[in-house]
């Protein structure tokens, strides 16, 4: 049996190593995966990945279409932050099936995120 915990450090002691956060991105369109959130109503959550093998076995069913990619802490910090929050967007740490994964208010995400950053 696999643990289904998630632990945000784990993710970012992951991502402080790589530099790189997974999301799902549609192949044609170039869309990302954005679904709504378990726990807030009226807020959507973007769910993300430490390595791109997590993500890519969500590439199946209504997800198909979609492949894992790459977004680096520094586009990240510098370009996401904006445009998330202003489409009230959480992040969703380590997504699974069936709401096993950590929400996480992007605000506190992103700043987690800078304290991992490496310059």
């Amino acid at each position: 049996m696999t643990d289904t915990h998630i632990d945000s450090a784990d993710f970012m002691a992951q991502v402080k190593n790589t530099q790189i956060l997974w999301a799902l991105q549609d192949k044609t369109s170039e869309g990302w995966v954005i679904l709504d959130s378990i726990n807030f109503e009226e807020t959507d959550v973007m769910p993300l990945w430490s390595n791109a093998e997590l993500a890519k076995e969500h590439c199946i069913d209504e997800w198909a279409d979609y492949v894992p990619k790459a977004i680096t802490v520094s586009d990240w910090l510098e370009f996401w932050i904006e445009d998330l929050a202003e489409d009230n967007v959480v992040i969703g740490i380590e997504w699974r099936d069936g709401g096993e994964y950590l929400e996480v208010d992007l605000a506190d995400f992103s700043q987690m995120l800078a304290e991992v950053e490496a310059f």
